[in-house]
């Protein structure tokens, strides 16, 4: 099989979705992604989409080679120039490290850290049959970076992460930046940031979601496993009390159909809407996998055993199941109608804060561990 022909036409597909520079469609078109999937069909590794490779005992991903678009994005918001140090936190199948490589080049440097040392012997075995030697894989905590190789350029992590650890930004050069899928009330954005005078400022801000960060910087997200077969599962932004959910989602649901049409029909549902609930509603809730309308990752409200989630047709569509999910329709259909009041933000519209410790600025602030993230649409 001709992988590189393979090669070009997911690049290809990919540019005619979004822009990505030529620097990253070539490091694309170079490093062979089916070597760092082995046992999965090589025509599988070049699809636009996400590939699990590791699960925990109960069945939830831990590990996955990441979607190649969402790859690029981060990659162009990373903007690795030749002769770069790059410090990678997530090394995965070391897919992305050996991208990086291709980046900064020869004379630049690529570290690639993670917890796991399972995966983390993996990822130096694929580099190695790709013939790639300029990434570097440790084993060690992420959440302290690696100051053995410090200071770094540039600082990508490839896990949704809960907070900015501080490590990293001690260890990025003052006009460093990084790009990294932060949490915000359980949804992720890769955000790329730079130092702006006391404190960090996002330069561009995408829509993303990534497995989540393990170890002791881990944040309070829940993802809860409802059913194994057919997987379907449930995230939260932190732990609480719910009832039974899953017999509920196979019963006929409550339908309230809005007056706003779905930007983006497809098997993933309402993004903007998801980020909207996360920062506006307390009880919200995303949903993944198979249910009796079919495959999609969508967002709603839960609260005992009843939630309500979105779907769409023409319109969006709040969907109850379960004793409450009539009024919890409706209470998402009331989100729905407020962020279409408010000109439908999407992440791309999103301005990013981060500062160390309470601050006094306009916007929705979220309290993280080390720093307060300030959040405003523009």
């Amino acid at each position: 099989m001709d992988f590189a022909t393979q090669r070009e036409a997911m690049v290809a597909l990919l540019r005619e979705r979004q822009e990505v520079s030529e620097p990253v469609a070539a490091a694309l078109r170079a490093v062979p992604r089916h070597l760092f999937l082995p046992g999965i069909d090589p025509g599988d590794a070049y699809r636009d989409e996400p590939i699990v490779t590791k699960r925990d005992e109960a069945g939830r991903p831990i590990s996955s080679s990441s979607q190649p678009a969402i790859m690029a994005t981060m990659l162009d918001q990373l903007g690795v120039a030749p002769g770069h140090r790059v410090l990678e936190i997530g090394a995965g199948t070391g897919y992305n490290a050996a991208l990086l490589a291709r980046l900064a080049g020869p004379d630049g440097l690529v570290v690639s850290v993670d917890i796991d040392d399972e995966l983390v012997a993996r990822a130096r075995e694929h580099l190695a049959a790709a013939g790639e030697s300029g990434a570097e894989v440790v084993c060690a905590d992420g959440a302290q970076g690696y100051p053995a190789r410090a200071p770094y350029d540039r600082l990508i992590a490839t896990v949704g992460v809960w907070d900015l650890a501080p490590a990293w930004l001690a260890q990025l050069r003052p006009d460093g930046r990084l790009v990294v899928p932060l949490d915000l009330r359980g949804v992720q954005v890769s955000v790329a940031m730079e130092r702006d005078g006391e404190h960090w400022a996002s330069r561009s801000v995408a829509p993303c979601g990534f497995m989540r960060m393990r170890g002791p910087f881990a944040g309070p997200e829940v993802l809860m496993v409802l059913r194994r077969d057919p997987e379907l599962m449930l995230a939260l932004p932190a732990p609480r009390k719910l009832g039974d959910v899953a017999p509920a989602l196979d019963a006929v649901p409550t339908e309230i159909t809005t007056k706003v049409e779905e930007p983006a029909p497809g098997p993933v549902i309402g993004m903007g809407m998801s980020l909207w609930l996360a920062l506006h509603e307390p009880r919200w809730c995303a949903l993944s996998g198979q249910t009796a309308a079919g495959h999609s990752f969508t967002a709603g409200i839960v609260e005992g055993d009843s939630i309500a989630v979105l779907a769409a047709e023409d319109y969006l569509i709040a969907r109850g199941h379960g004793a409450d999910g009539a009024r919890l329709a409706a209470e998402l259909a009331g989100h729905v109608a407020a962020w279409d009041q408010a000109g439908r933000p999407e992440a791309g519209g999103l301005r990013v804060e981060a500062h160390h410790g309470p601050v006094d600025a306009e916007g929705i602030h979220i309290e993280k561990r080390h720093t307060t993230l300030v959040l405003a649409f523009r």
